[in-house]
């Protein structure tokens, strides 16, 4: 059996997708605190992290987490998403990153012992198969914590390992303690107060992600 020195990692992180079932789970991920367990379990190669961007946003909330993972231990692969309208006349933005996933996962696989997907994406189980055929040993990461679970059922068949991401949430979930405290509230001038007041309920608000 090899020794945890000598069990070369490298972490493939789907952002979007594992801050939703963060999100879910109703905790924040660390980051921080995610990469030290991963060093704790071996020789941690690489932690790649995937997202999209939306390029022509002026401020992007995703930007200084980008920024700060840069910095900080991870290899931050990310794309322009691609906005275009469906059948139905609405507008909608496309940003995968399967395929740079598939790509960086299959080129570093004769590099490492255990490959840790976090994702639930059942598109990612041919890969899986695949990585495995080369003797790496795969763990993904997700939920089955929650209605619906988070993770494919095929996807969570082909892995060698499962693990909820709620049995993590002591190891790499960031402490309440540590978010910075909520702005204080503007004063809103009484005749705002007032019109708002008078605003009829509801109206045309709705829109598309």
């Amino acid at each position: 059996m090899s020794t945890p020195a000598s069990n070369k990692i490298a972490l493939f992180i789907d952002g979007a997708n594992l801050y939703a079932t963060a999100k879910t789970l109703g905790f924040d991920i660390d980051y921080k605190r995610l990469l030290k367990e991963f060093h704790s379990r071996g020789t941690l190669i690489r932690a790649f992290y995937y997202t999209a961007i939306i390029e022509d946003q002026e401020y992007s909330s995703i930007r200084p987490l980008i920024d700060w993972l840069d910095y900080n231990g991870y290899t931050v692969v990310t794309k322009a998403t691609k906005e275009f309208i469906d059948a139905s006349g609405r507008r909608k933005v496309k940003g995968n990153m399967d395929i740079e996933l598939a790509v960086d996962a299959m080129e570093l696989a004769e590099h490492i012992d255990q490959m840790v997907l976090f994702s639930g994406d059942g598109d990612f189980r041919s890969l899986v198969e695949a990585v495995q055929r080369r003797g790496v040993r795969v763990t993904v990461i997700s939920t089955i914590s929650s209605q619906p679970p988070m993770i494919a059922d095929e996807l969570r068949r082909q892995a060698d390992v499962f693990t909820d991401l709620v049995e993590l949430q002591s190891k790499i979930g960031r402490d309440p303690a540590d978010r910075p405290p909520p702005r204080e509230p503007r004063h809103t001038p009484q005749f705002l107060q007032r019109s708002a007041a008078m605003a009829p309920r509801g109206g045309d608000d709705d829109f598309e992600d």
